[in-house]
């Protein structure tokens, strides 16, 4: 794509308002002796040829010419012709002569016969100008012909405009303006910027609506956020639906999400045909969840495929898994090569798993030793009691004493939970994520939910489930209850603000406490 308007634009078609003059009042000049490009107008391909030159109407559209003719029959211009036009103030003349230069890469010249063609009433020329000098030029010159050009109603000009003077020059207010102005004029990506504006200022409802003016129109991002929106209102009836429409129209997160929507509500047959869905454009979540389907239905090698396709993408969590897999296929090698890289990158759980492959398939005590030693660092239970097995058997057993302090600690969550209770934390970290946010972390949500669900199992009345649970473990009432709120939200979003990772901090440690004291692992 070129940087400068095409005879294609929108704005060839429709009426060229006269543009007043522009930034340093050097509109309108007269051309100077010797103006930059005329001395190679008689180059070997010619003006001509370079510009494609047609009839004026042609030219001005894009149009192919009929029989070599212009409009009304009339034959296309002589170079000499285009440039008299353009010296004696055709604006149009002007302002293909300097596209045409532009294409040839004489910038000089092509910023002089636009600057003609924008004294002349070209809003095109005008907004070629803003685009020149933001890519050579200065700020200033930049937003002064971008505004020229937005002026007479250019809402790509208003856009770029928009843009520059949110990102350069920090100033939101007049960046607002003029996105509105451009979205009025309907431009769908002046639109979606208001409406992520009017979210970051906390403008919800303006946000919805021009989330919603951008989607309705084929934006798939809006109509993915718009169901961000109304998850986090409460509202999953409508966050089915625009996630939905932006997945049908080729959107793999909006896909993905909308089936991690259907788990979270029990559709597991819906969930599964929109995992696909995402899977098709390479989606790494919905790869591991199409993993996970076929492990449940004990279809190893299927499970493999998926697992590794999405570990392949550097998801540490789907690593340890195909590493689980390839142990199950009696593929060591394979086994090993997963939880290696799982390891490497930090996973307690994949470090165990690979110290107990090395020792087992090679031998290699001293490789495993090191691998018990970084998941027993990392607060992981059955690595330090292993190590300290390693430890005593090779004659360093003074070591051992290291290690005992973590059989007194409360478990690590090792546990599977329901895959609705998977998907809610999906869901919840992706939510809080959007717009720059903390992203809350799956694992920690989904032992939260977890925990609950696992300490609540033997109760079958669920109302005074708090004051139970208190009185079982000892814990102080607050903490309990605080567990309980953070669970609620993350079920039933919008029934309260999102809870920080300082909350989720809190409540884990809570959870962690809770299936210690009642003996739940």
């Amino acid at each position: 794509m070129t940087w400068w308007h095409t005879p294609s634009e929108a704005t060839a078609t429709r009426a060229r308002p006269t543009v007043p003059a522009g930034p340093g009042g050097h509109m309108g000049a007269a051309a100077p002796a010797g103006v930059p490009g005329m001395t190679d107008m008689a180059g070997a391909s010619g003006m001509a040829a370079v510009l494609g030159m047609t009839g004026s109407a042609e030219a001005a559209t894009g149009h192919k010419p009929h029989g070599g003719l212009g409009a009304a029959g009339v034959p296309p211009p002589r170079e000499s012709e285009l440039l008299w036009a353009a010296q004696a103030g055709d604006a149009r003349a002007a302002h293909l002569l300097g596209r045409g230069y532009a294409q040839r890469g004489d910038r000089a010249a092509a910023r002089h016969w636009w600057e003609r063609a924008a004294a002349a009433g070209s809003v095109d020329s005008a907004f070629n100008l803003g685009v020149w000098h933001e890519k050579h030029g200065s700020l200033g010159e930049a937003l002064s012909w971008y505004e020229v050009a937005a002026g007479t109603g250019d809402a790509e000009a208003a856009v770029n405009l928009a843009t520059l003077m949110m990102e350069q020059r920090g100033d939101v207010a007049c960046a607002r303006k003029w996105f509105e102005t451009a979205a009025r004029a309907g431009n769908l990506v002046a639109a979606r910027k208001l409406a992520l504006l009017c979210e970051d200022a906390g403008d919800i409802q303006g946000s919805r609506d021009w989330h919603r003016v951008a989607a309705v129109d084929g934006d798939l991002a809006s109509a993915h956020d718009l169901g961000f929106l109304a998850y986090a209102a409460g509202n999953e009836e409508e966050t089915a639906h625009w996630w939905e429409l932006a997945a049908r129209g080729g959107h793999a997160d909006a896909a993905y999400h909308l089936g991690l929507l259907l788990s979270a509500s029990r559709d597991p047959e819906g969930a599964e045909a929109f995992y696909r869905l995402s899977a098709k454009s390479e989606h790494p979540g919905a790869a591991s969840q199409l993993g996970g389907i076929a492990l449940s239905r004990r279809d190893l090698r299927t499970a493999r495929a998926w697992f590794e396709r999405a570990a392949d993408a550097g998801r540490v969590e789907d690593q340890r898994m195909a590493g689980f897999v390839c142990v199950e296929l009696s593929d060591s090698a394979a086994a090993s090569h997963w939880f290696g890289r799982a390891a490497a990158s930090g996973d307690p759980e994949s470090a165990f798993n690979f110290g107990l492959l090395l020792i087992a398939d090679r031998g290699d005590l001293q490789g495993g030793q090191h691998w018990f030693r970084q998941a027993a660092q990392a607060g992981h239970q059955r690595a330090a009691m292993e190590l300290i097995a390693l430890l005593s058997m090779t004659g360093q057993a003074h070591e051992c004493e290291d290690w005992p302090a973590l059989r007194s600690q409360p478990p690590a969550w090792d546990r599977m939970a329901e895959p609705e209770l998977v998907a809610r934390a999906e869901l919840a970290s992706a939510a809080t994520g959007r717009r720059g946010g903390v992203t809350l972390k799956v694992g920690e949500l989904t032992e939260v939910l977890g925990t609950w669900d696992l300490v609540t199992r033997p109760l079958h009345d669920h109302a005074e489930v708090s004051a139970w649970l208190t009185e079982r473990s000892g814990l102080h009432a607050s903490a309990v209850e605080h567990l309980c709120s953070v669970r609620a939200t993350l079920l039933r979003p919008g029934t309260a603000p999102w809870p920080t990772p300082t909350e989720i901090d809190q409540v884990l440690t809570t959870a962690r406490e809770l299936r210690h004291r009642l003996g739940v692992h």
